[in-house]
């Protein structure tokens, strides 16, 4: 309850979850048929990186600032995205603005006062509902959809030492229920072992047709920074490696540091 995505909007883990996004989202729309996308945690919609707690810390400035200033080719479709919405959009306001006809957004976000503002938002928007409500608990409400198709993104924050736990449970229930949702769940990492131990926990599930892709800032060896975040995709689109790589490249290049990587990994197959 204490956290608030203000404080981090835009800077480089917002740039690569939101980069990636975009590519899930684009992949998702080359089928016909309508999908609902749900946004378990999904922030207050929209961010002022000029004042406030943006600019308080000014994460920014190392992550779209410099993203906006190199302005890679492989990064085109992101950049222009948030820069037509205004402001630095946040997950939910990215998905919104794609949302085709017949497709459906329900953004879930348990802080009271970023509900509040969510909420406001997206007053009069006939597409999507918002709910003030724990995300985990939104897994088992929404699911499976009324379309039969879904993306559902789970950006948790991180702030419980048992959080890479609850995910995983909370993943292998809704995979029961919902098998052919396409899932991206992002993760931080500060050191590798917290991610290792998730991972080889959900290979003990049922969960199948998993990858993950991941940029390090530098080499994760100091646990009390965030070096890096990664990406994990359950069911991923077809298309989305191929077309992730050169995202994930461009990242890399403008915002790593000595020792930075980027990498897509196949964890389960099919």
């Amino acid at each position: 309850m204490n956290y608030r995505h203000a404080f981090h909007a835009g800077n480089f883990a917002d740039c690569f979850k939101h980069a990636l996004l975009l590519v899930l989202l684009r992949a998702m729309q080359r089928k016909e048929k309508p999908f609902l996308a749900l946004d378990t945690h999904a922030g207050s919609g929209r961010y002022d990186l000029t004042s406030g707690p943006a600019e308080r810390t000014g994460e920014w400035r190392q992550g779209i600032a410099r993203l906006q200033a190199a302005r890679p080719a492989a990064l085109t479709d992101y950049l222009g995205c948030i820069e037509r919405l205004g402001l630095y959009p946040g997950s939910p306001a990215i998905i919104h603005a794609l949302l085709r006809p017949g497709d459906r957004l329900i953004a879930c976000e348990l802080h009271p006062e970023d509900a509040r503002i969510l909420k406001s938002e997206f007053a009069g928007s006939n597409n999507i509902a918002v709910h003030a409500r724990d995300g985990y608990a939104a897994l088992r409400a929404f699911l499976p959809p009324e379309q039969k198709r879904a993306f559902i993104l789970i950006d948790p924050p991180y702030e419980q030492p048992d959080e890479f736990a609850v995910l995983a449970k909370s993943l292998d229930a809704a995979y029961r229920k919902f098998k052919t949702g396409v899932y991206a769940v992002w993760y931080p990492i500060k050191h590798q072992a917290p991610v290792r131990n998730f991972i080889e926990t959900l290979k003990l599930t049922p969960i199948r047709d998993v990858i993950t892709a991941e940029l390090l800032l530098r080499q994760a060896v100091d646990p009390t920074r965030l070096n890096g975040c990664g990406l994990l995709v359950i069911n991923p689109p077809y298309g989305f490696e191929d077309q992730a790589q050169p995202v994930l490249q461009a990242l890399q290049n403008v915002l790593g540091e000595a020792g930075s990587s980027a990498r897509i990994e196949r964890l389960i197959d099919e």
